[in-house]
């Protein structure tokens, strides 16, 4: 007998052919009708029971919840929304769910936040909002790989624990094996590292990116695509203390050669998304669309989920200097009324998501790719400008998210990067190997990094980041 997908059911034409198909039960109306998922598609498939012919003990069982295996043969749909329904022949209760118990659970018919949701992880999924937005990441993780591997990149995987800090920020989750309660201590009073199992101070990683330039430097093209980790204690709708991030690095590349990347790149998935999601997004952009009707007419978005999304692939994102957008800033009403929570006064700030935002959504309105940062506010490893100020960085803007990349041309300088990393005080030690590179067969290289989660996030519409990942990783959150 044929054991089939829903998604595949619904396309099939009515057939006399005994059929089988498992999944959950959504909802079981006047003991004939049972509305049928099994996780291949946002849509139920209604299946029809001849109520006479069951034990009245069976038809108890089917209830919300319960995971079933149906029999029976594909008829055209006397109701409306599907072409096909299953008359039933035969039921086989796979696994019960207590009515009483799913009242309890954010699988029960009623409405449920997003914030209840969290507080049942391991359920949130059996909702049509959370099965939607996963599918949509899991279509949009296949798209990442198919870019990269249609372009002549090799995947690679970087290390997980790591004794390098690629940010310079410090915020990093340290990864020990020694007795917290009673660590060796070294003549200074301090830990001994060295009695630990790796012999030293380790972490889990932050970025991929160092790791990555070795392998671009041998392989011409690489990308990685994997857990990436910030003990950055931000109680936000866009931080996670773990998150995937996607990283290409490519050798030979300029700093225009990069932007040119990242820009194909993110209209290559988002269209993927737009052509092979279209029932998810078509549910999650009316779901976007009953949820800003509680909100002011002036914080609604101005185009649809899907018109977002097709605006991303058919358009030009464009390209401001870092000096350019400064300006903008300074000139702009939010500043001059401070409206801004951190307001623009000179050259050389650090730009907040509030700024990207503005430049992107109210400015140009459209995507945003800014470059040419001040060297003081960004990484060690960026190429210096012959102005000596300011450095060859690079960040794309989106609507609604503010920095969605960000990357940069590296400093393939010996002497120019040393006397940077001297300038930090980074230990030239623990990066001799990073230096080394610039010493046998330098050449210019360019790469960035992609937060795979803000992608999902755009993609989907949801509003928190919590809410595109299966378990999240927040400050006082590792449950699950």
């Amino acid at each position: 007998m044929q054991q089939k997908r829903i998604i595949d059911l619904l396309e099939t034409k009515p057939s006399p052919i005994e059929i089988s198909i498992n999944g959950w039960v959504r909802a079981f109306r006047s003991n004939r009708f049972i509305a049928l998922n099994d996780g291949s598609t946002i849509k139920n498939l209604q299946c029809v029971v001849d109520f006479e012919n069951f034990e009245e003990s069976l038809l108890k069982k089917i209830t919300i919840g319960a995971a079933v295996r149906i029999f029976g043969t594909i008829a055209e749909s006397q109701g409306q929304g599907q072409k096909v329904e299953i008359q039933v022949s035969k039921v086989k209760i796979l696994g019960e769910a207590d009515p009483e118990d799913v009242k309890m659970t954010i699988i029960s018919p009623k409405r449920h936040s997003l914030e209840k949701l969290r507080e049942e992880a391991h359920l949130r999924i059996r909702t049509n909002t959370f099965s939607a937005v996963m599918r949509t990441r899991s279509k949009l993780a296949f798209a990442v790989h198919e870019y990269f591997q249609k372009n002549g990149f090799n995947y690679m995987n970087t290390p997980i624990v790591t004794g390098s800090d690629a940010e310079g920020a410090g915020e990093m989750f340290r990864v020990s094996a020694l007795d917290p309660k009673n660590p060796p201590l070294d003549e200074n009073g301090n830990i001994d590292y060295k009695q630990d199992f790796f012999e030293k101070e380790t972490n889990l990683t932050v970025s991929g990116q160092l790791e990555a330039e070795t392998y671009a430097m041998a392989l011409g093209k690489v990308y990685t695509f994997g857990p990436t980790f910030r003990a950055e204690n931000s109680n936000t709708s866009r931080h996670l203390a773990e998150f995937w991030m996607i990283e290409p690095e490519v050798a030979f590349n300029d700093l225009d050669q990069n932007m040119d990347l990242a820009e194909n790149f993110i209209k290559y998935v988002v269209n993927y998304a737009i052509e092979n999601c279209k029932d998810d997004l078509e549910f999650l952009e009316q779901r976007l669309l009953q949820e800003e009707k509680s909100k002011p007419q002036a914080e609604r978005s101005e185009m649809s989920l899907r018109d977002k999304l097709a605006f991303i692939g058919e358009n030009n994102f464009k390209r401001v200097s870092y000096t350019e957008a400064i300006d903008i800033l300074k000139n702009s009403k939010p500043n001059k009324k401070k409206k801004f929570k951190y307001i623009i006064e000179e050259w050389g700030a650090d730009l907040q998501s509030e700024h990207e935002r503005f430049l992107v959504e109210k400015h140009f309105k459209c995507p945003v790719i800014l470059f040419d940062y001040p060297a003081n506010i960004k990484a060690f490893y960026m190429r210096l400008n012959d102005d000596g100020k300011t450095v060859r960085a690079m960040d794309v803007l989106f609507p609604g998210i503010g920095e969605i990349v960000g990357g940069s041309q590296r400093e393939e300088r010996y002497d120019v990067l040393r006397q940077k990393m001297a300038d930090l005080d980074i230990d030239e030690k623990e990066l001799y190997w990073y230096l080394d590179l610039r010493k046998f067969g330098t050449a210019v290289h360019s790469g960035f990094g992609l937060g795979f989660e803000r992608l999902v996030q755009f993609v989907t519409g949801m509003g928190n980041i919590r809410d595109v990942i299966p378990y999240p990783r927040t400050p006082g959150n590792a449950s699950f």
